[in-house]
């Protein structure tokens, strides 16, 4: 059709052409129009031969960072109300909270969490904990994009006069020659806070989002340096918990579908596999079944060695935020090959491959590659992973790909990828996940053992 502009009928019979299902989309309340109606392809619940590409989501899906984040927007929380210990306020509700505050983008998440507690926030609070914020973003952060953002909030919140300060001028010069001590702090707030204005529900979103990057950003810096196991305890009173993992089944996955491991050393990984099935369900594979399985996994392994699958990793953080993760994810998958039965030079093979998350995957997708008003569950990331992976249009109702959140899989399916499949966690089971063709709770084990990744 040439037209540019057309009649509501007009409309109405072009989007009847484009589908049988379609998906409403909200977007940020910044945003004009408030919604958009979009199309989703067919699902598509199986394969012939091998799949030529998969695309997956990163937190939650491939890495355990999304309790990093609950945590982060938790904090925010907290911070806004001074209801900082667990018996003033019991925190976010996994039930009511969670299905709000995952797999979107921040801002919506924010938004959220700003309309369902912003009764209960303090000026003060907000005041302190913005100031504090955008003073440690501007000495320490690693994201540029992030500190022009912080710099404008500071502007529209009226706190500009603070960056003019002598005393900030030298901290930003020499950020690790400072510390923002109470004191310090409590000068900014006294000396500029009078003027602090954040009437607005778009102003408490504003500062609730740099809040929360603070706190997010402060962890990945943290773990960067080697030092997450102190954080652990100190988040979730877990000394040995590592605050970046990998979600079960990943290894085996990675090397089956990279083409890394010849059909018959599938039974290097079968005994983790199980367990990691274990780990997910709750519940032991059937041993009447593995062996069959396990013949099924060797032909599998033998025909992505010869047709390795494109691979694109998807995720709403930003690129700064993605590299500290995947590179601890990286440390994590080299610690489990260490950890197998295999032969050496396989193991030497492997652990050269997983040294480099660009050696795993083909295109890694990131905020950075977009814009936070379009993030899942807009198209837009997935649409960039198939562009990247050089995917032809008509070849994708062949590619499978993986999340675990509503808006996840609705990004997925608006993307035209029909193979969709919910890998739900502890965080996400409450998420409506009907845009699903498969929801596995037993997630990528589940995905091998049971559903043979959905080749046929």
């Amino acid at each position: 059709m040439s037209k540019k502009f057309i009649s509501r009928d007009d409309a109405v019979e072009m989007i009847d052409c484009l589908g049988d299902e379609f998906t409403v989309i909200k977007n940020p309340d910044y945003i004009f129009p408030a919604y958009e109606i979009c199309p989703m392809a067919g699902k598509v619940h199986s394969v012939k031969g091998t799949i030529p590409a998969f695309v997956m989501d990163m937190d939650g899906t491939t890495t355990t960072t999304e309790l990093l984040c609950l945590h982060s927007l938790e904090y925010m929380i907290r911070l806004f109300t001074g209801r900082m210990s667990g018996d003033e306020w019991a925190g976010l509700d996994h039930a009511l909270d969670y299905p709000h505050i995952i797999g979107n983008s921040t801002t919506k998440h924010v938004e959220y969490l700003v309309e369902k507690y912003g009764n209960s926030f303090r000026k003060d609070d907000i005041k302190n904990s913005f100031i504090h914020a955008a003073l440690w973003t501007l000495m320490n952060g690693r994201d540029e994009k992030r500190k022009e953002e912080v710099r404008n909030n500071v502007k529209i919140l009226k706190l500009s006069p603070m960056l003019q300060d002598p005393v900030f001028k030298r901290m930003e010069m020499n950020p690790t020659s400072f510390e923002i001590t109470p004191e310090i702090l409590k000068n900014f707030t006294d000396n500029y806070g009078s003027d602090f204005s954040c009437p607005t529900f778009d102003s408490l979103v504003r500062a609730g989002i740099d809040v929360y990057y603070k706190r997010y950003h402060e962890i990945l810096e943290t773990i960067k340096k080697g030092e997450g196991r102190r954080v652990a305890l100190d988040i979730f009173h877990e000394a040995e918990k590592h605050l970046i993992e990998s979600m079960p089944g990943v290894l085996t996955f990675l090397s089956i579908i990279n083409g890394w491991i010849a059909g018959e050393e599938i039974v290097y990984f079968m005994p983790q596999l199980l367990k990691d099935y274990k780990t997910r369900t709750g519940i032991e594979f059937p041993c009447d079944s593995v062996h069959d399985v396990q013949a099924s996994l060797k032909q599998l392994a033998g025909n992505y060695r010869k047709n390795p699958a494109k691979k694109a990793l998807v995720t709403s953080s930003i690129f700064y935020e993605a590299d500290i993760v995947m590179k601890e994810l990286m440390a994590m998958l080299q610690f489990q090959v260490m950890n197998i039965d295999m032969p050496k030079l396989l193991k030497e093979f492997l652990l050269e491959k997983f040294s480099d998350y660009n050696n795993v995957y083909d295109a890694f997708i990131t905020a950075s590659d977009s814009s936070e008003m379009r993030l899942k569950p807009h198209r837009d990331l997935y649409s960039t992973a198939l562009y990247k992976l050089h995917v032809p249009k008509e070849q994708f109702n062949r590619v499978a790909g993986f999340e675990d959140s509503e808006s996840g899989t609705i990004a997925i399916r608006t993307a035209g990828i029909g193979l969709c499949v919910a890998l739900p966690f502890a965080q996400t089971k409450k998420h409506d996940l009907s845009a699903a063709c498969y929801v596995c709770e037993g997630g990528l084990p589940e995905v091998l053992l049971r559903h043979k990744l959905f080749t046929v």
